[in-house]
């Protein structure tokens, strides 16, 4: 399980953040250690990853996407783990999503053969790592996104200049005012798809837009402004059909963030044109792990819009466990988990279990939570006059809010079952 023979079998330093090693120890050595993280055993502060929540979400999310008869590409930069990667596909993935070019290159390197670049490819550096790809691998499938003439016209060139020997297929991605890339309108998105189709070295390949920036305090009317956008990918997808624009027998029609893909499903399953075959293709990529936070709030919606479809939902698989150097005051722990550890961009890390090492599991002081961290420190508070029954040495374990933002804090990460013991790692390449 998760496991790639060349990184299975280097060998790792004293140093890994999480481990700890006093001697060199191949990384495949790591589940024989019989190291458990209640115990102990590990580094502190450490970040695991539970076996029977990927599990369980890898399943969920395959069912979905047959369910509604969809596809799954979902966004490698939340784990950036080939050893992720390689099971997602196992279980079912079309292809892996990536946002800048040395991840596609990360990806490549380690058996990916169909990614989707989900930004614009821009920088002539950039371009030349990609059509090298291309190039050396007929078998690498590789997609990127256009919004403007500008864009096409230097692909276009860059491509006849390479001498790519098949078209760089590119996707149009319709945008929303105010937001990120993308074209803002139909009439710029018919523009941009008809000099795609018609400029030497590139091949107009589908629509793709990203609907996960329409988050407010308003679900319903976020939900709303979700499916109007959709509907006009939708549009878009059979009008550039219409007029013959698209290369190839299939074309894509790609969206799906981790908020709303349910939606995405709903709007594009079953979506068909004229004498081509139709893709549609979710994105996700914090379903694998979800969260007990930002994303798990999110997903708990969607599940609700699902009914009785969506059974359990998706499990938080992800936690940073730490331990208590110093309780300066009655009310106050300070942790050994700081902002090098833990996501806090959408939410400070939430408390979720202490244990003392060597004894039982304890109860958390009733109220309480993470309210500020530092570089390599967490201020744990409670209510004054509650007892806490912490001492110094115990463990904290953490959920935390948004997957993406602490993966890239680790270069490696533990797989634990449900007890906490130590089966193995995997490797990120942030």
């Amino acid at each position: 399980m998760y496991a790639l023979p060349e990184l299975d079998e280097q060998i790792l330093q004293p140093g890994v953040k999480g481990l700890p090693i006093v001697e060199p120890l191949r990384q495949h050595m790591i589940g024989s250690q019989h190291w458990n993280i209640l115990a102990a055993d590990t580094s502190l502060p450490v970040a695991v990853l539970k076996a029977s929540a990927l599990q369980h979400n890898l399943a969920w999310m395959r069912g979905f996407c047959e369910r509604h008869g969809v596809l799954l590409a979902p966004h490698g930069k939340t784990t950036m783990s080939p050893q992720l990667f390689a099971t997602q596909i196992e279980n079912g993935a079309w292809g892996i999503t990536l946002a800048t070019i040395p991840q596609v290159q990360v990806a490549a390197r380690f058996g990916v053969r169909r990614v989707i670049l989900a930004n614009e490819l821009v920088a002539p550096a950039d371009i030349r790592a990609v059509l090298h790809l291309m190039q050396e691998d007929h078998s690498f499938e590789f997609f990127a996104l256009a919004d403007s003439l500008q864009g096409v016209e230097r692909l276009s060139r860059a491509v006849q200049d390479f001498g790519l020997v098949r078209p760089l297929p590119l996707l149009v991605e319709l945008g929303m005012k105010g937001k990120r890339a993308g074209c803002r309108d139909p009439e710029e998105v018919m523009a941009v798809a008809r000099a795609i189709a018609s400029a030497p070295g590139l091949q107009l390949a589908g629509i793709e837009g990203y609907e996960g920036l329409v988050v407010t305090d308003n679900r319903e009317a976020d939900v709303e402004v979700v499916n109007g956008f959709l509907q006009r990918m939708a549009e878009m997808l059979k009008a550039a059909a219409a007029e013959g624009l698209f290369g190839g027998e299939q074309v894509i029609i790609s969206a799906g963030g981790s908020a709303y893909f349910d939606r995405v499903a709903r709007e594009f399953a079953g979506l068909g044109v004229q004498g081509k075959k139709v893709l549609p293709i979710l994105r996700s990529g914090c379903y694998l792990t979800n969260d007990h936070g930002y994303y798990g709030g999110l997903t708990s919606e969607l599940a609700s819009r699902e009914g009785k479809a969506a059974g359990e939902g998706l499990r938080p698989a992800l936690e940073v466990w730490t331990t208590v150097l110093s309780l300066p005051e009655p009310n106050l722990a300070i942790l050994s988990m700081g902002k090098r550890d833990a996501s806090h961009d959408l939410g400070l890390p939430r408390p979720i279990a202490a244990h003392r090492p060597g004894g039982d599991a304890l109860a958390l002081p009733e109220g309480a939570v993470i309210d500020k961290m530092n570089d390599q420190h967490a201020y744990l508070r409670w209510p004054e006059g509650v007892q806490a029954g912490l001492q110094v040495g115990d463990l904290v374990g953490c959920g935390i809010s948004h997957p993406c933002t602490t993966f890239d804090k680790w270069p490696m990460m533990l797989v634990v079952d449900d007890t906490y013991n130590v089966l193995q790692a995997i490797n990120t390449f942030f």
